[in-house]
């Protein structure tokens, strides 16, 4: 299998690489270098490359920084993978549709990908893949028949205005990349494309609200750039924060709700089991499939929009009940004791033991995580993998569903969970901040911080943030958390999240943050350039009160790892 996804002619040096990368938070939109430290390729440049991986991972907004690299000339020449992927696909499908980037898409069996992998330099033409070597010559993808219903197809002519036809275009493009033989109602999409990644959010958001766009059901907004009501007080330039509140604001005309929260799911009325949704945001989608049980495909940012302004998805991928079995059984051997820091780090762990598929975890059936653990797990297992989903034996809604025939066993043990913490800890014993709420802290969290800190002081060297939804400042202000919270020194701030976070909000003086997100370890060096400390709750707050974090492995950790 040799396949044009989309086509477009180019050629430049090969640079493969031996996993994915998201392109939001592991690469830089403004010069295409690769800056996630837990990364093989961290320092090198993708762009102008023939870039080889097996497919993309992590975050949805990776289609909205390959639009930009596209636009400011720092994209790689083309993109090559070897499993199905949709994130950056849409980013090439838009760059050359509406900008007139073309961006060549394509994807190889693993015969084929492990040659060109060895190839020094390609050249992708029309019909043929072109090395010093060999040629390789590539078809159409073959075509399979979407069968629309009357409203889908006026929707596709035009009958609706040309927002709606440009969006039924995409997404049948899509579909026939999925696979898919049929759309799907979605009865509510959840919008990851208003974070201000690069100025090619706005560009494309602008201009969809200037056609006359309007979302067909409900439609929630991830966390946003800026504190949409406070940046100017808050110090925030106007040239970044008029367009992060510009592209806020243009989705909130197209008829989205301002919810401003990466943890749509903290919401009132969440998704019930079995229920089709669309969302974006890839904690969000691996909490909705796994947790609650709900449907929806990984969307990209952008294809979200799509989906909104016409109630339809394709129907394929996890929307599907065979595509939702698990086809990786982990294993994992717990320690005696632990705290809630084991999730975050078992969610990364997972997500490198499954990268490209659907795992079940065994062994943990006598525990009792809390939903706050199990969106930890979520957020840390989508940095390091691909898949939409993971099922937890005894946990998750869905572990009756069997393992594939197929399906091999690997082990996490308490010798994985020491090497994390290590690597997650590579900054100085001084913390000058600790980021809460990557995804948004719950009011149970807020509550659990303040009964940490039990009416200590923070240090005054050491800045303590929350980030948080609208909703759940709303709670935490009523039953008097939030005081409390802020007469000890923590500040608390909505709509933006700490992948979103920019200076001087993020402190500029801060050297080193700590953190008991497991998404914002992996992520945090790469987006701060900050070194980074991680631990629980309790961790991070002797931190705040001492300024100083703990030494190497926790108490917990460091008995278990130590036995023979």
């Amino acid at each position: 299998m040799a396949q044009i996804i989309v086509p477009a002619e180019a050629h430049g040096p090969v640079l493969a690489s031996p996993e994915g990368v998201s392109f939001w938070g592991g690469v830089d939109p403004a010069s295409g270098k690769v800056i996630d430290a837990h990364h093989p390729l961290c320092g090198q440049s993708l762009a102008g490359k023939v870039v080889l991986m097996p497919t993309s991972r992590g975050s949805c907004t990776g289609s909205g920084v390959l639009l930009e690299l596209a636009l400011n000339g720092h994209a790689p020449a083309a993109l090559v993978f070897r499993e199905a992927e949709d994130i950056l696909t849409l980013g090439a499908l838009i760059a050359g549709e509406m900008f007139d980037k073309p961006l060549a898409v394509l994807r190889l069996g693993a015969k084929d990908y492990d040659r060109l992998a060895k190839a020094r330099s390609a050249r992708i033409m029309p019909k043929m893949i072109s090395t010093d070597a060999w040629d390789l010559p590539l078809s159409d993808r073959p075509a399979r028949e979407l069968h629309l219903t009357a409203e889908d197809q006026a929707m596709l002519d035009g009958a609706e205005g040309p927002a709606v036809q440009l969006a039924m275009e995409i997404i049948c493009t899509m579909a026939g990349g999925q696979g898919a033989e049929r759309l799907v109602d979605v009865t509510r999409v959840h919008i990851d494309g208003c974070i201000y990644a690069s100025p090619a959010n706005l560009v494309l958001a602008q201009t969809m609200a200037d056609m006359g766009s309007q979302v067909r059901v409900p439609t929630t907004m991830n966390a946003i750039s800026v504190d949409h009501g406070n940046w100017r007080a808050q110090g925030v330039p106007p040239d970044f924060g008029l367009p992060a509140s510009r592209l806020a604001d243009a989705y909130v005309t197209m008829g989205a709700e301002p919810s401003f929260t990466c943890a749509p799911y903290q919401l009132p009325a969440p998704p019930k089991r079995g229920e089709v949704i669309a969302w974006s945001e890839s904690n969000a989608v691996i909490y909705a499939n796994s947790v609650l049980g709900a449907r929806t495909v990984k969307h990209p940012d952008f294809f979200d929009l799509c989906v909104a302004l016409t109630g339809r998805a394709p129907l394929s991928g996890v929307y599907l009940d065979a595509h939702r079995a698990p086809r990786r059984v982990i294993e994992v051997v717990l320690p005696a004791q632990y705290d809630e820091a084991i999730w975050p780090m078992l969610g990364w762990l997972a997500g490198q033991a499954a990268p490209d598929r659907i795992p079940v975890l065994h062994g943990l059936e006598n525990t009792a995580p809390s939903e706050d653990d199990l969106k930890g797990l979520c957020a840390a297992f989508g940095t390091t993998s691909a898949a939409p989903m993971l099922h937890v034996a005894g946990i998750t809604p869905e572990t009756d569903l069997a393992p594939v025939a197929e399906a091999d066993t690997l082990r996490i043990t308490p010798d994985d969970l020491a090497r994390v913490w290590r690597q997650f800890n590579a900054g100085v014993a001084k913390v000058d901040l600790i980021a809460f709420g990557s995804p948004h802290f719950s009011h149970a969290e807020c509550r659990a911080l303040d009964a940490a800190l039990a009416g200590r002081r923070c240090h005054p060297d050491t800045a303590v943030i929350v980030t948080l939804g609208r909703d759940t400042l709303k709670a935490a202000r009523a039953d008097g958390t939030v005081a409390r919270l802020e007469a000890s020194g923590v500040r608390v701030v909505p709509d933006i999240c700490w992948c979103s976070i920019s200076e001087p909000v993020f402190p500029p003086a801060a050297k080193v943050l700590m953190t008991n997100s497991g998404k914002y370890a992996h992520y945090a060096p790469g987006l701060s350039g900050r070194a980074v400390r991680f631990g629980s709750i309790a961790d991070c707050v002797e931190a705040a009160v001492t300024g100083q974090a703990a030494g190497d492995l926790p108490a917990w950790l460091a008995e278990e790892t130590s036995r023979p």
